[in-house]
């Protein structure tokens, strides 16, 4: 049906849309967040207070802005039919409004590339944006945000429109996903639907509905502290020195950068501290939960041989995040299915992949609703070299349509 793509006016407003969203500082903060903050940043409520603005415009009915940061909206059928609207099912679109703390997010500057076949890195003639090269673009995940809006815009113009019925349609729109909090204050009391869609993925087709399980992990050292012209000779026993060496000791086959496909990792985040303590904190991925226990057993025997090599103690701790979704998936494959059909109709060839990663959809599969996730054209996430390419949000926008309007 190509609703958006190849359709100038509604390409310029989605290129808009997304620009105007990139602008506004929304990074979540993973430490408040681990600490039980919730935003774990107020700057989220920023972007987040656009969106309710924005859909109240468009004229969708209960906008609501939770006490926890939730954008929730919800749009009713079109169909008068009780039978015939009885056949569509009620679905929930999501994306995450927070942007990744490891690379700033604050005063992107998008720049728009209009780039011939030859020269586009997705090898057709394409809008490229990315950001000025000082921060990261914020794609991750405000392309999602940006399909969906532009799909919610489309449906809402149209929605006399006997050519696209559609059953009840719910969007939200989630902070601190990037945390790995996002789905922990979910307003689950008012989400009616039966099956929910994230749009978080990366390149045109990927369509995931399997993913990592994943912990975190802390190991804290401590040491002893003296001055350090007496250390020999007062026994000093530096954590910085037994963080760096237990870092060392981890597999280097088991790292991020070595690994790929199915392969699951253990990825030192960040090393802080002094001589009297130091912390490592630690991501765990697997795709199987018995990897993920061996996991932690290489960590508790690289911690235990270095404070025997060094002295000093250490202590772990191990939090879950999110866990493989594949399994309860397995169990609705006719969500799959459905969105299968609307990647065809929309024209976009199937690529399933499982996500080296989590998003929402992960979580709230785990509560009860399948979520599986849909690419937004977005790529080289969380880096400086983020950039978007607009025919594919285009297309991402398209799939949903399609999703909605389907029986």
């Amino acid at each position: 049906m190509n609703y958006i793509y190849n359709n100038k006016e509604e390409m310029n407003k989605l290129l808009n849309r997304f620009c105007r969203y990139v602008k506004i500082w929304s990074e979540s903060d993973g430490k408040a967040a681990d600490r039980g903050v919730f935003p774990s940043t107020e700057r989220q409520w920023d972007i987040a207070k656009v969106l309710v603005k924005e859909l109240r415009n468009l004229g969708t009915r209960n906008v609501y802005l939770t006490d926890n940061c939730y954008v929730v909206a919800k749009i009713d059928s079109n169909i008068i039919d009780p039978q015939e609207r009885a056949k569509y099912p009620s679905i929930l679109l999501m994306a995450h409004m927070d942007t990744v703390d490891e690379v700033s997010g604050e005063n992107v500057k998008p720049v728009i590339s209009i780039l011939s076949a030859k020269e586009s890195p997705t090898g057709q003639d394409d809008t490229i944006v990315r950001s000025d090269g000082t921060t990261l673009l914020g794609a991750d995940d405000k392309a999602g945000v940006s399909a969906i809006m532009a799909a919610v815009e489309y449906l809402m113009n149209h929605y006399e429109d006997e050519n696209l019925k559609h059953g009840p349609i719910e969007v939200m729109f989630s902070p601190d996903e990037e945390t790995g909090h996002g789905m922990d204050k979910v307003p689950l009391n008012i989400l009616k639907s039966e099956c929910a869609y994230t749009v978080d993925g990366g390149s045109e087709g990927e369509l995931e509905a399997e993913c990592f399980n994943a912990w975190s992990c802390t190991v804290c050292f401590t040491g002893k502290a003296c001055h350090t012209g007496d250390a020999k000779a007062g026994g000093m026993i530096n954590a910085v020195t037994l963080a760096g060496n237990f870092a060392a000791e981890l597999p280097r086959e088991m790292t991020p950068e070595t690994t790929e496909g199915y392969e699951g990792f253990i990825a030192p985040m960040e090393i802080s501290g002094t001589i009297e303590s130091a912390r490592v904190d630690m991501l765990l991925r697997s795709f199987d939960v018995d990897e993920i226990e061996k996991e932690k057993e290489i960590i508790k025997a690289a911690a235990k041989k270095v404070t025997e090599k060094f002295g000093g103690t250490f202590e772990l701790g191990f939090r879950q995040q999110y866990l493989n979704m594949k399994q309860k998936m397995d169990e609705h494959p006719e969500v799959v299915a459905r969105l299968e059909k609307a990647y065809e109709a929309a024209g976009v060839k199937v690529v399933k992949k499982p996500i080296r990663g989590g998003t929402d959809g992960s979580r709230l599969t785990e509560l009860g609703i399948p979520t599986p996730n849909i690419f937004t054209g977005g790529h080289e996430f969380h880096s400086r070299n983020e950039w978007l390419s607009l025919n594919q949000c285009a297309k991402a926008a398209d799939v949903l349509i399609n999703l909605l309007t389907s029986k």
